[in-house]
């Protein structure tokens, strides 16, 4: 394990994201030891404590076993790490990570479908309007991240109809997870967003109460996005030498 010194004392944080990339990138091997606390003080260039903190925050995050009395075990990320990780993943080596992708594209279709029903079941009074609203600023915009971001604020909406904690703070974290790669997935994504029409249609499911087809609407949707990062990924794949 190639250990860099800290520039600065008192930086758990920048330990804490040196180590979560060493277990990420396989330096560090679910099963084996992490290096002593005194080890990684002196090879870091900080105090023991701020060790112990960085160590602790691992071991919140299911990455690493504390054993009282014995050693600090490494584990699993895929098996006991949580949604934080993600926005760690996605990006390996300064490139966006296809599986990883794919793997929050079909979750994403997943949630939105269940949203998109729980939304019908449960509106509003003020849903209608607010719906139309996002769907004719979709409609309205030219640029590819401007559609975007409106349709996030037209799912905005119907999550908050949905009106489930559970599936807000999922849509919170994949939020944060897609926005900084929109860049990035732009022609994929336009895909969806280019289509205002399809928006209006689950729009108009969900204030009717239809649940069967707005669940219809939101899988067809969303599933499209999907299909498109497929055919890309084989395109690309065709195109490689």
């Amino acid at each position: 394990m190639a250990l860099k010194r800290i520039a600065r004392r008192s930086v758990p944080d920048e330990i804490f994201d040196q180590l979560v990339d060493d277990v990420l990138t396989g330096e560090l091997v679910p099963g084996s030891a992490l290096p002593a606390e005194r080890q990684l003080a002196e090879a870091l260039g900080v105090s023991r404590p701020t060790v112990r903190e960085a160590v602790q925050r691992l071991a919140r995050s299911g990455l690493v076993d504390i054993r009282q009395g014995g050693s600090t075990t490494v584990r699993d990320p895929r098996r006991y790490g949580g949604l934080e990780l993600l926005p760690r993943l996605i990006f390996q080596g300064g490139e966006l990570d296809h599986g990883v992708v794919r793997s929050i594209l079909e979750t994403r279709a997943t949630l939105g479908r269940e949203v998109a029903v729980l939304a019908a079941r449960r509106r509003g009074a003020d849903l209608d309007s607010a719906l139309t609203a996002a769907v004719d600023a979709l409609a309205r915009q030219q640029d590819p991240l401007g559609r975007q971001r409106e349709a996030l604020a037209f799912w905005d909406h119907l999550v908050d109809a949905a009106d489930s904690i559970v599936y807000r703070l999922l849509f919170n974290q994949l939020r944060g997870i897609y926005e900084p790669a929109m860049a990035a997935l732009a022609g994929v994504m336009d895909t969806e967003v280019g289509q205002p029409d399809h928006y209006r249609a689950l729009a108009a499911a969900v204030t009717a109460g239809d649940t069967d087809t707005a669940r219809t609407r939101a899988e067809a949707l969303l599933s499209a996005t999907t299909e498109e990062f497929d055919d890309l990924l084989i395109r690309l794949e065709r195109s490689t030498p």
